[in-house]
């Protein structure tokens, strides 16, 4: 049985198997978009796992006396499965196939992002819910595809499937491993205006360094109004950034953004442009209103993860 699979093998109709990430990176590859290679460490694998060390019985026992009305009752629960997983062995099969898809990567670093398997349908939407893990190399590769297994039982995880009805729903996680990209900048993208919900209109957004800085709301960004008819830009505001996130020598780190770089734009009328056209691109593709990921590295930009806007 194949336990990881390479984007330009996967599709739309592959979020059982990939999750709503996974299946989207690999529906977007084959769409010719331009998203960083990587390859998916299947919900399959997952499931084997839990299967093969026994635990899936304990998972169960342990979402059984969860007390959802006591926070103290679902970080209890949550502690105990994150350590159970993060103790029991990797099935060396499994293992090794891991390492063999990332070694046909040859990036010497990787984003790891958990990628459920009920993701980003139109009844729950698991964005935010579950965990990424940056920069990462061989050496905590399986670590960290182990901590986003673990993710789908972080207390806000467990609390999420039990508001939107999931309890005795079969949720699983896949794990998506894709070459990592050093953005100058990164930003996110609403093919529709999500304030005032005009299909005519788009918003990007952008800062200095990775892009997890715009999705944990730790900057203000850079924000672009562009007309999806003409792909010309009807507003922007330029925000002032002194802090980024950058690849550090231990992981992960923030710097102080240049003195000369913190007032400035973040992208030129040409770059917004681009990257507004590879957008509209995708809705177009899609069908439908996409919240998007994106960075640009070295003037050339990449796509790393597309969902439906849930929330028009």
């Amino acid at each position: 049985m194949q336990f990881t699979r390479p984007f330009q093998e996967l599709s739309k109709n592959d979020v059982h198997l990939a999750g709503g990430k996974g299946a989207s990176l690999g529906e977007m590859t084959q769409a010719g978009i331009p998203v960083p290679p990587g390859f998916v460490v299947l919900r399959d694998a997952f499931d084997r796992f839990l299967i093969e060390t026994e635990l899936k019985a304990e998972v169960e026992a342990q979402l059984d006396k969860v007390n959802y009305e006591d926070v103290a009752s679902v970080e209890r629960a949550s502690r105990v499965l994150h350590d159970l997983i993060h103790d029991a062995r990797f099935p060396k099969d499994l293992e090794e196939e891991i390492l063999i898809s990332f070694a046909a990567l040859d990036s010497e670093f990787v984003a790891v992002r958990s990628s459920a398997t009920a993701e980003d349908s139109s009844t729950a939407s698991w964005a935010g819910e579950l965990e990424s893990y940056l920069n990462t190399t061989e050496k905590n590769l399986l670590g960290n595809v182990k901590k986003c297994w673990a993710s789908l039982f972080t207390p806000r995880a467990i609390v999420y499937r039990m508001e939107k009805g999931m309890r005795e729903t079969h949720v699983s996680v896949a794990v998506v491993v894709q070459k990592m990209i050093q953005s100058d900048v990164a930003g996110i993208a609403f093919t529709v205006h999500p304030v005032t919900k005009d299909h005519d209109q788009m918003i990007i957004e952008a800062c200095w360094g990775l892009g997890e800085f715009i999705v944990g709301g730790v900057v203000t960004p850079d924000s672009y109004i562009v007309s999806k008819k003409t792909n010309g830009i009807i507003e922007n505001y330029t925000s002032e950034q002194d802090t980024m996130l950058i690849r550090g020598e231990h992981g992960n780190a923030t710097v102080d953004v240049p003195l000369d770089k913190r007032e400035a734009p973040k992208l030129n009328a040409k770059q917004i442009e681009s990257i507004g056209s590879i957008c509209i691109a995708i809705e177009k593709h899609y069908g439908f209103p996409c919240d998007i990921e994106w960075a640009m590295q070295s003037g050339e930009f990449y796509i790393v993860q597309s969902r439906p806007i849930t929330t028009l």
